[in-house]
Formats: C-alpha cells, sequence, structure tokens
C-alpha cells in the first residue's frame, strides 16, 4: 500500500518513519539542521509548488532516508494513514 503525497509522489507505507508539522518542528534549531543537512546530501524531494505544511522522513530497503517536502497537512497525511485510505498504484 502507498501513501499519495500530493503532485502524483507516492511512497511506501512501510518506509514512513514518521510525519510532522513543518511550521512546529521547525522551531527547534536540531530539526532546522537536519533539513538542511538532508537537503546538502540531497535527500529531500519537494511534492508540489506550493509552499509545504509537512515533511515525512522515510527510509527504503537499501537504508537511504529521503525527506518530502508536501503541500498538504499533516492532519491530512495522517487521517490517510490511520483510515487505510492508501491509494494503490
Amino acid at each position: 500500500m502507498y501513501l499519495h503525497l500530493g503532485s502524483n509522489v507516492v511512497v511506501p507505507q512501510g518506509d514512513i518513519l514518521g510525519i510532522f508539522d513543518l511550521d512546529n518542528t521547525t522551531a527547534s534549531r536540531i530539526t532546522r539542521e537536519f533539513l538542511a543537512s538532508a537537503e546538502v546530501l540531497g535527500r529531500v524531494v519537494s511534492v508540489g509548488e506550493d509552499l509545504p505544511k509537512s515533511f515525512l522522513l522515510c527510509r527504503d530497503k537499501t537504508g537511504k532516508e529521503t525527506v518530502y517536502l508536501s503541500q498538504l497537512s499533516p492532519a491530512t497525511l495522517i487521517k490517510r494513514v490511520e483510515s487505510g485510505s492508501f491509494e494503490a498504484y
């Protein structure tokens, strides 16, 4: 099963480590440093052109971590996960 993040981007449910509110978490210096480091390493994928509201930390089967910036709110993404309304592609 897959979670649709917007703009035709989907991630496997099992790869998701966390869904975070971008406004609340970037108040922390540690989170800002983590996101900046991920950007430098080329591990940030921006989903869509709109201002991002959330970010997801994912790890694939090879152990590679990717940060996805989504314009969808964390509440919407979490609701999709909890309701099992994953989109199959």
